[in-house]
């Protein structure tokens, strides 16, 4: 076993312990920690595949990005966790066959990749047709032009997700203030301001005679 193979075996064993944690961690923020650890070993098997923008999108997006957003949330929004764990072993069949299903179809995908009958083809490039290639214009080009459906897709997908998270995490207090834009728009001049008549001048109360009774001895 040569060190490439030795480091994908340690990045991926870090990658696979950090995901169990993501899952089984009682805390929120440190579960959110280990989703940033799996996102680094996950950028390091990107790096043994020569995939560097790939790596470098990884940890500035996720990582530099949406972790940090997650970990303020997570922490402003003061979780119960009493309350987040009832009802788990009710919902758990449910989850457990979601997972099994995701996990199904992504053993048949990976797997019909490992069945392929011929390595692929790698092009040698010399001279200055190998450095005019450039990875991020090929993967631009592949990324909307064959996959461009599946794209549009994921991009629904997290459209969606993202409203679900807003109206999930939306929460209306009593004591505060807000005002309803439609009635702002239907509101008339006479409903904002009214007219007090009142007198230019108020004559002065008359002074209240005080009358003090001297005890007698």
């Amino acid at each position: 076993m040569d060190a490439h193979t030795g480091l994908f075996y340690a990045f991926a064993a870090v990658l696979l312990f950090a995901a169990f944690k993501v899952i089984t961690a009682r805390n929120p923020v440190h579960a959110a920690l280990y989703l940033v650890l799996a996102f680094f070993q996950a950028s390091a098997l990107w790096i043994l595949l020569k995939a560097e923008f790939l790596a470098i999108a990884l940890v500035l997006v996720y990582v530099g990005a949406v972790m940090v957003l997650f970990l303020f949330v997570v922490m402003m929004l003061d979780i119960n966790l009493d309350g987040a764990r009832k009802g788990f072993w009710k919902h758990f069949p449910l989850a457990a066959g979601v997972g099994a299903l995701i996990a199904l179809e992504m053993a048949a995908v990976l797997m019909g990749g490992f069945r392929l009958s011929e390595a692929p083809k790698s092009v040698v490039m010399v001279g200055e047709t190998a450095a005019q290639l450039s990875n991020t214009k090929e993967l631009g080009k592949v990324l909307y032009s064959q996959y461009l459906y599946p794209l549009e897709v994921a991009a629904a997908i997290l459209l969606v997700a993202m409203i679900a998270a807003i109206a999930l995490t939306l929460r209306h207090r009593k004591d505060s203030k807000a005002i309803n834009p439609s009635d702002q728009i239907r509101v008339k001049s006479k409903d904002r301001v009214r007219l007090v008549k009142m007198n230019p001048t108020v004559a002065a109360p008359e002074p209240i005679a005080v009358v003090v009774e001297e005890k007698k001895a």
